[in-house]
């Protein structure tokens, strides 16, 4: 059974078109300092599919992300502590849904973006994965 996940970028830093760029091969979600979200990362599977969050600007899932390499280690990370997932983009949402939308959902009130605004990589329950689809158009 797939798990589900919502994965956080400011869209100045990494942004869906970019992630889109990437075409098939993907590319590795680097720069997770975070041990929760490392946790995170660490339960992923290969083919989970994920939320592709834009936050700090536009505040809205944007798409749908599928883990293409479990989880090893980021590059980026010089004290060797933390790792990373490749992902590749799967489709966009036809209507972005915006964080205030979900806010102000009460079905959506026990959801980790909700509820910890903060986590970059988070996961989502099933239902909070077919609501969202649904809201954006999917």
């Amino acid at each position: 059974m797939s798990a589900y996940w919502l994965f956080k970028s400011e869209p100045d830093a990494w942004s869906w078109d970019q992630m889109v760029a990437c075409g098939k091969a993907g590319t590795g979600w680097t720069g997770v300092r975070n041990h929760l979200a490392k946790n995170q990362m660490q339960a992923m599977k290969l083919g989970d599919l994920g939320f592709f969050y834009h936050s700090n600007v536009g505040k809205a899932v944007v798409g749908v992300v599928e883990v293409i390499k479990t989880f090893h280690p980021d590059p980026t990370d010089e004290s060797g502590k933390f790792g990373m997932v490749d992902v590749r983009a799967v489709e966009p949402l036809p209507r972005p849904v915006t964080l205030d939308e979900i806010k102000a959902d009460p079905r959506f009130s026990d959801m980790a973006l909700v509820k910890n605004t903060r986590l970059s990589v988070q996961p989502v329950s099933a239902e909070h994965w077919r609501a969202i689809r649904a809201k954006g158009g999917l």
